[in-house]
């Protein structure tokens, strides 16, 4: 039987549950939206709008599902400690959508495919075949409780720019659908295919843009289309010449994942991007490219943006 966190005096800070698939759509050839269920699924919550809010997947091992139920703080760390292989393979995902409340709360995510992108991991592989009834562990945001895993913090920002490719399509999805009437900026999306673009809910202030690879390189699409929205006189460097990659690229107004200062390494320039704010994420290289671009070229200010390499082609994600 499930427990929530009012039925027992241990409950986790945080949502470690398993949860059934109620519903499968398989929305384009790259997406699949999956519904996951459970009573436990009550106790979800965060402050406010959902915009990227994070959650983690765990999916089948060698032993199959793990069984999470009775784990508490003191327990989790050497759960977590062990091998992927039986621990279950973690993977992360934005909560494209909640639906219904109390028991019948249900969590709606969006999984990309990466067709053609070589091996299929265990996220991707878990979505080709799933089916409803099908078991996965979630965690995710306990109601009351600290959790992180919201990124899109633009302050007092008076427009915005949002890119991504198709890994950052449901973030951003719920990004837009979440921002003011009143808000003001452009959203550029790369997709594999044209099969792939969607109808999203956006302000009418907020422009978007789709842009399908359909066979053209990645990445080329939605840098070109970032610098010419930006009217930055820059010429796109080749995506194979972006070097010193770090694979786990991660720059917020708040944090860097070079260990950088944010505030020692801010230059103040005043330029007309002083009102922006801009959320990248995608494939590692790209976003490397991007942030340099900024960053580097255009001067920005470093607490206006966020970079974040969601994945990284032909390297395995940490689990």
């Amino acid at each position: 039987m499930t427990t929530t966190a009012s039925a027992t005096s241990n409950a986790l800070p945080l949502l470690l549950e398993r949860v059934e698939v109620v519903s499968v759509d398989r929305l384009s050839p790259s997406f699949v939206r999956v519904e996951l269920g459970s009573p436990a699924l009550a106790e979800f919550g965060v402050e406010g709008p959902l915009l990227d809010q994070r959650i983690k997947l765990i999916f089948p091992g060698t032993d199959g599902l793990p069984d999470v139920a009775g784990i508490d703080e003191a327990a989790m760390a050497a759960w977590y400690a062990r091998p992927a292989e039986e621990r279950g393979h973690m993977r992360t995902y934005t909560v494209r959508d909640v639906r219904g409340t109390g028991a019948d709360t249900r969590l709606v995510v969006d999984i990309v495919l990466h067709i053609g992108h070589g091996p299929v991991g265990p996220g991707a592989a878990w979505a080709e075949q799933v089916a409803v009834g099908d078991g996965v562990v979630v965690m995710a945001p306990r109601r009351g409780m600290p959790y992180g895993g919201i990124e899109f913090v633009p302050g007092a920002a008076d427009r915005l720019l949002l890119a991504g490719d198709e890994t950052a399509v449901p973030a951003i999805a719920s990004i837009l659908s979440a921002l003011p009437a009143d808000a003001r900026g452009a959203a550029f999306l790369e997709v594999p295919l044209t099969a792939d673009v969607q109808t999203l809910r956006h302000p009418e202030g907020v422009r978007v843009t789709w842009l399908p690879r359909d066979g053209a390189e990645r990445g080329v699409a939605v840098m070109q289309a970032v610098l010419d929205h930006l009217g930055a006189p820059l010429e796109l460097p080749p995506i194979d010449a972006v070097d010193d990659v770090d694979p786990d690229l991660w720059e917020t107004p708040t944090y860097s994942s070079s260990g950088e200062d944010i505030d020692e390494a801010v230059s103040v320039v005043g330029h007309d991007l002083d009102g922006l704010y801009a959320w990248i994420a995608g494939e590692s290289k790209v976003v490397t490219g991007l942030r340099r671009a900024l960053v580097k070229d255009l001067e920005v200010d470093r607490r206006q943006v966020a970079f974040m390499g969601y994945w990284r082609l032909g390297v395995a994600m940490k689990s």
